[in-house]
């Protein structure tokens, strides 16, 4: 079922599966050991003639982070059997290219506070996170050479070009109080759907797996990457401050019009729609208490969890549906299970 249209599920249901119940760090611990060999190299591949670079770029990966995205690939791979050493080079290609994103994200935005402690612009400069973002990117493309294997870098190459045109969709639509779901979900595809959709096609294509798999490699990762977006928005109503690393409401005050907002302009009274707009339309701040007990008593959250449980659904499907293998390729397909039924009972 594509995302877009996702039929309206409780997203406790997503829990009703054959898999044990879900924890994302047993998830990952199956990958603790490749993931410590993925640091080696981000250590090994951050180094430059320039203090700056090493300064800027420690600062935001050593904040720590869920690092979902190459754990996704290593998972992935685990449970096609591939155990190509190109892997861990290439997870943290994928850490990369995301860190790169937070760093020019933080500083469109404004962004004052990511993972608990000031974001990089904060510490440095816009400046010198532009820049060493764009160090990120290149140095992100130097590793992929070294794989050679031109369908690796194709695949990154066009999710890289992708997330940029989803970044800059983004910034028309700030402000826009008439944006619809289609909309918000051709973003959210582009900017954070597509990374995580890169990440298992990588691990498909290491493992030599023919396109039928490979198909459902990319459509875990693309549902998802969409599932945790979605969460992700709407803990930014109802989450917690602490818990987060991030403040809450900082969506609305930056104009974003996200799940949650969309889901509560179809649902609450026109006076409270009125002040959601005039609040989008400004990036005002100054009403965000009331904004956040409309959001939170319309059923808007609700209904935005829904569909982000339909999206983990999706991802659960493709997954059950790889090709079976060895007890350690099903110790790692479960593991994909779990691992999207815990993104929707995260709470940071």
């Amino acid at each position: 079922m594509p995302i877009g249209h996702c039929r309206r599920v409780p997203h406790a249901a997503i829990l009703d599966t054959t898999v044990s119940p879900p924890n994302a760090a047993h998830a990952l611990q199956l990958v603790a050991a490749d993931m410590q060999a993925v640091d080696a190299v981000i250590r090994l591949r951050l180094s430059s003639d320039v203090p700056l670079v090493g300064q800027v770029a420690h600062y935001i990966i050593g904040a720590g982070g869920k690092r979902i995205r190459p754990a996704l690939l290593l998972l992935m791979c685990g449970a096609l059997g591939c155990d190509d050493a190109r892997r861990h080079t290439l997870a943290a290609v994928v850490e990369f290219i995301h860190t790169a994103t937070l760093l020019h994200d933080d500083v469109v935005d404004e962004s004052t506070l990511r993972r608990g402690r000031d974001t990089a612009n904060q510490v440095f400069g816009n400046a010198a996170s532009v820049l060493v973002g764009d160090f990120l990117y290149s140095r992100a493309f130097q590793m992929m050479v070294d794989c050679g294997d031109m369908r690796v870098m194709r695949v990154l190459a066009d999710a890289t070009n992708v997330i940029a045109e989803g970044e800059v969709l983004q910034l028309m639509n700030m402000h826009d109080a008439t944006l619809d779901e289609a909309a918000y979900l051709r973003v959210i595809r582009a900017k954070t759907a597509k990374l995580f959709e890169a990440s298992a096609r990588l691990a498909a294509l290491l493992a030599g797996a023919d396109a039928h798999t490979e198909a459902l490699c990319a459509t875990y990762g693309q549902a998802l990457g969409a599932a945790f977006q979605i969460v992700d928005d709407v803990l930014d109503y109802e989450g917690d401050t602490a818990e987060l690393g991030k403040n809450l409401g900082d969506d609305l005050r930056e104009g974003k019009v996200t799940l949650p907002i969309i889901c509560t302009l179809r649902r609450c009274a026109p006076q409270d729609a009125a002040l959601i707009r005039a609040a989008i339309e400004t990036g005002g701040s100054d009403r965000l208490g009331n904004i956040l007990a409309i959001v939170r008593d319309s059923g808007g959250l609700a209904e935005a969890r829904a569909l982000a449980a339909a999206e983990a659904q999706r991802a659960m499907a493709a997954a059950e549906a790889l090709p079976g293998g060895d007890p350690v390729r099903e110790q790692h397909r479960q593991a994909l299970l779990q691992l999207a039924a815990q993104l929707l009972m995260r709470r940071s």
